[in-house]
C-alpha cells in the first residue's frame, strides 16, 4: 500500500510492521488484561513508552511506563505512573500522548468523569518523564458543539505557532463519526477553539470513511505540520492515514494520503475475536528510519518501520 495524494509521495511512510512484534504484550498487575496505544518519547539514548494498561479485575485503567534502549526491547515498571484519582478522570486514564516544551515534558490523556459520564482531555506534567502531576482537564464537551457527545486524542505541537500553542484533538455528536479539531492556547491551560466546526473530517470512499482521530504528537517539518491520524470505516477497525497542515494556518490542509500508512501482517484481533484495530500513537526517529508505535486488538503494543530514502 502507497502513502501518496494526486501522486505527490507523502513525506513519511508507507511503514512496515517489525518481525518481532508485539513487543509489549499483558503480563501480570495493572496490565494483566490489555498492554496497549503507546506513545513513545525518546531522550539520548532511551525511549519512554507510556501505554494504557487494563487488568483483568475491571480495575480502570491506567497510564504505565517502559523504558528500552534500542525502541524494540522494553522493560515496563510494575507500578502506574498516572492513575484514576479526580472526579474528571475517575472512570479511567487512557490513550497518553506526550511532547517536550521548551525543558518540561507535557502528557496529555483521556479522563473518564464517572460522574459526568463524559471523557475530557486532561494534562500532566514532568522534569523526569518518571513522575507526572496532573495539572486537570483542560478540554471539555460542550452543549451545542461539533464536539457535544465526547472528546479524546490530544495532541499538542512541539513549539508555539504564531505565537500561541496548538492542539489537535478528537471530538464527535454520534459515537464512532468523528472529527480533528483545533484548539489555541497561550499557557497550556486555557484553550479556545477558533470556530466550532472540525478542521478535518472522514472522506466517503476512502478508509476513514466513518471518523478520524490524531495519532501521535505532530511534527514541524519543511512541508508543514506533519500529523498521522487514524481512521476507521463503518467496520470501526482502525488503520492509519497521515495529513500535512500548513505551518501559517495550522487549520489549512495541503496533502492527505489516500490509503492507509500501514497494513497489519496479523490478526491480533482473531485470538480474542475483536476488531485487528491499528491505532497508532507513537512516533520516533532512530537515525535514518523512523518507528510507529501502536496498540493491536486493543490488547498489545506493536511497531511498525519507514526506512528514509536518501
Amino acid at each position: 500500500m502507497g502513502a501518496s495524494m494526486r501522486g505527490d509521495r507523502f513525506p513519511i511512510g508507507p511503514f512496515r510492521d517489525y518481525d518481532g512484534n508485539p513487543i509489549l504484550q499483558p503480563q501480570k498487575g495493572f496490565f494483566s488484561k490489555g498492554l496497549y496505544n503507546p506513545s513513545v518519547w525518546r531522550e539520548g539514548n532511551h525511549f519512554y513508552l507510556f501505554f494504557r494498561g487494563e487488568s483483568e479485575d475491571g480495575l480502570t485503567g491506567r497510564i504505565g511506563l517502559a523504558m528500552s534502549e534500542d525502541g524494540f526491547h522494553f522493560t515496563c515498571h510494575e507500578e502506574p505512573v498516572i492513575v484514576p484519582s479526580e472526579e474528571y478522570d475517575q472512570g479511567g486514564c487512557e490513550d497518553p500522548r506526550v511532547v517536550k516544551l521548551e525543558d518540561t515534558y507535557y502528557l496529555l490523556y483521556i479522563g473518564n468523569s464517572r460522574r459526568y459520564h463524559v471523557s475530557n482531555i486532561c494534562i500532566a506534567r514532568s522534569e523526569d518523564l518518571t513522575h507526572w502531576e496532573k495539572l486537570g482537564r483542560i478540554l471539555s464537551p460542550k452543549p451545542g458543539s461539533w464536539a457535544s457527545g465526547q472528546l479524546k486524542a490530544g495532541v499538542i505541537l512541539p513549539e508555539r505557532v504564531n505565537g500561541y500553542y496548538v492542539m489537535y484533538f478528537m471530538g464527535e455528536k454520534e459515537p464512532w463519526k468523528t472529527g480533528i479539531g483545533i484548539a489555541y492556547s497561550e499557557n497550556l491551560r486555557d484553550w479556545f477553539e477558533p470556530v466550532n466546526q472540525p478542521v478535518m473530517t472522514p472522506r466517503s470512499g476512502y478508509f476513514d470513511s466513518q471518523g478520524v482521530e490524531p495519532g501521535p504528537t505532530p511534527l514541524i517539518i519543511d512541508e508543514g505540520i506533519l500529523l498521522i491520524y487514524n481512521g476507521w470505516g463503518k467496520d470501526c477497525v482502525y488503520k492509519p492515514g497521515g495529513v500535512l497542515f500548513s505551518k501559517k494556518d495550522p487549520a489549512l490542509i495541503l496533502k492527505r494520503t489516500e490509503e492507509p500508512l500501514i497494513c497489519l501482517e496479523k490478526d491480533y484481533g482473531r485470538e480474542f475475536g475483536l476488531s485487528n484495530h491499528c491505532v497508532a500513537e507513537g512516533l520516533v526517529r532512530e537515525g535514518e528510519r523512523w518507528l510507529l508505535y501502536y496498540g493491536a486488538a486493543d490488547r498489545f503494543c506493536c511497531v511498525a518501520i519507514w526506512e528514509e530514502e536518501r
